[in-house]
């Protein structure tokens, strides 16, 4: 769960993050008595005061510049509404109310915010702003920016937030520096932590400004960089804001070290690669298994003026896969949406394509306690009786399999299965094609905004072919891609549904049936179910964690048995390449790889840079 601009990038890889607030709500300490940070556990790893995040280098090198580069384009600095293509890198210009921990889960500490005290009834929250806090233009940051920058997301954003911010009722300015946030219920446990995520922006710098549009000059923000300069579509600048109001912060402290960064955008995948190797690109992470394989043996890793790196992480997977969407026809029942997946050979691909690097997913909240696996068994199955009759028979009769297959390449059972089950959806080979009961064959696209997308599409449109059905792959830019995803104007699509240990309000923006109606959001595949709706509600106001967890089971296996996607496959690693110029803590994190903690080396930098140049 985050409040940062939503973009392309932020959507594909991981860009929502959850959080919640379970134990720690429960504990008296939170009523009435002011904190300096929150976490599901009851117990902050850091006190009040701490002088920097233990992952971080408090005596890292300030200075130098760094070239990054991305695969798409950009046509405004707004990311927070519908209009227009944010460049991704814009968050780095913003502050939050808390800041997240990298190395401990749900947890952030203050901010902008100094504390936070929950009321003792639990139906609200008081942030106290610090006084110090300032917009780069030298305006203290105020309770007004926080309320208005609120109200203004929820009225004019994107449709997350509406659903992030369904159960507030109220914010109320009650001081320069204090503002509160008024809640619905005593049970969405997991409100204050959202709210500490919140971006606060300039009520003053947007005044005459038309916010539900797409930005095309730099924004004001508070954040320890400032858009420099810019070429629309193709590059930004970030400065590092020498006078910082919170670089001495232990939030802060040991982060944001380069002095500039530079991100070109590419239209291409291909052309990216060969400009990192060329050593216009100082760092990139990797997600294409093939390259990782086979496209760094060049000349400067092997003389070590490039590095590859494994960062292990310890972070729940989520769900990536084909998603259906649901709202076209071709789509409209589980048994056809069954049969894409037994069609679908993860075998074949991950040898073939993937060098065997990757594991299948086999649950919307894989790498982590949360997934369900076998039946549903004590309290799950109890909870799941409720929705008998509203949820698949299967849920309670059938463990959720993927097929498996011998990776040969001819999947022979698979498209056996796959017929069976589109026979008893009403469709039928007719003269080699699989038509409906009115002789009209089976055809729908594939959407992807990446060329290097097509050889994992291809092959299966291919698979797909032999039933008869007739489906085509179609690349795009990514522009034309978030447009055409954000109206749900598509068939099948690539996407990556993001979870965390302790799921939330963000689920609703997932799965529940006013999102699947919000354009712009992120219920892709068009989910809507009331027992679905329910599920949700009893994931956001789990009482504790035991409850939640037993929540979160239930609503996984009734979404892994409505197959509203054909799942992928998953990495616990981040894979990245760098140009031998950096810096960077070496103790193992949580979250595997913290970029703002990384510094550039002026003795390496030295050294790379003038090897590079000689080439």
């Amino acid at each position: 769960m985050s409040t940062f601009p939503v973009t392309m990038e932020g959507r594909k890889i991981v860009r929502f993050l959850a959080a919640a607030l379970l134990a720690l709500l429960c504990a008296p300490a939170w009523a009435q008595t002011p904190v300096h940070g929150i976490s599901m556990s009851g117990t902050l790893q850091l006190p009040a005061g701490f002088t920097h995040f233990p992952y971080a280098n408090p005596d890292a090198t300030k200075g130098g510049e760094i070239a990054l580069g991305t695969v798409g384009t950009f046509d405004s600095f707004n990311g927070f509404v519908m209009r227009g293509v944010a460049a991704g890198e814009i968050g780095r210009i913003y502050d939050t109310l808390l800041r997240d921990s990298a190395d401990e889960a749900s947890t952030a500490y203050g901010h902008i915010a100094r504390s936070l005290t929950l009321a003792a009834d639990r139906r609200a929250v008081t942030v106290e702003l610090r006084p110090e806090a300032r917009f780069h233009d030298g305006h203290p940051i105020t309770a007004e920016d926080v309320a208005w920058t609120f109200n203004t997301l929820r009225e004019q954003g994107r449709p997350q937030y509406k659903q992030y911010y369904a159960d507030i009722t109220a914010v109320t300015v009650t001081s320069p520096t204090s503002v509160t946030f008024s809640f619905r219920t005593a049970e969405n446990r997991e409100l204050p932590l959202i709210l500490g995520q919140l971006v606060v922006l300039p009520k003053h710098w947007w005044a005459g400004r038309d916010f539900s549009r797409a930005l095309t000059e730099a924004p004001l923000g508070s954040g320890p960089y400032r858009l420099e300069s810019f070429e629309l579509g193709r590059s930004t600048v970030m400065a590092r804001v020498p006078d910082y109001w919170a670089r001495d912060l232990g939030t802060s402290k040991g982060m944001f070290n380069f002095d500039r960064i530079r991100t070109e955008y590419y239209r291409d995948s291909t052309v990216a690669m060969q400009a990192f190797k060329a050593g216009k690109i100082d760092f990139r992470r990797e997600n294409i298994s093939k390259n990782w394989a086979t496209a760094y043996d060049f000349p400067a890793v092997d003389k070590g003026l490039v590095k590859k790196e494994v960062f292990r992480h310890r972070l729940p997977t989520g769900m990536q896969g084909w998603m259906m969407n649901t709202r076209r026809p071709v789509f409209a029942d589980p048994r056809v949406r069954r049969a894409m997946a037994e069609v679908f050979d993860f075998e074949w691909t991950n040898r073939n394509l993937f060098f065997g690097a990757y594991t299948r997913t086999q649950s919307y909240f894989s790498n982590s306690p949360l997934a369900s696996s076998g039946l549903p068994e004590g309290a799950e199955k109890m909870l799941l009786e409720r929705y008998r009759g509203k949820i698949p028979e299967s849920v309670f009769t059938e463990p959720f399999r993927l097929p498996v297959t011998d990776g040969s390449g001819n999947n022979r059972d698979g498209l056996r299965a796959a017929l069976t089950l589109l026979k008893q959806a009403g469709w039928d080979v007719k003269e080699r094609k699989l038509v409906d009961a009115q002789g009209r064959q089976m055809s729908f696209e594939i959407l992807v905004d990446d060329p290097s997308f097509e050889r994992i599409a291809t092959p299966y449109s291919q698979w797909l072919q032999r039933l008869g059905a007739e489906v085509r792959v179609r690349t795009v830019d990514a522009a034309q891609y978030q447009r055409l995803t954000d109206a749900f104007d598509f068939d099948m699509t690539m996407m990556v549904i993001p979870q965390s240990e302790f799921p939330g309000n963000e689920q609703r923006e997932y799965f529940s049936c006013d999102s699947a109606k919000a354009d712009g959001s992120n219920n892709v595949a068009g989910v809507c179910s009331p027992a679905i709706d329910a599920l949700i509600d009893l994931v956001v106001n789990a009482p504790d964690r035991d409850s939640q967890i037993t929540a979160t089971r239930a609503l996984d296996r009734v979404l892994l048995h409505g197959w509203y996607a054909v799942p992928n496959w998953h990495l616990g690693a981040i894979w990245a390449a760098f140009w031998d110029r950096f810096g960077y803590p070496k103790t193992p994190i949580r979250t595997g790889l913290a970029f703002d903690t990384w510094w550039v080396d002026p003795a390496r930098a030295a050294a790379t840079d003038a090897a590079r140049m000689a080439n």
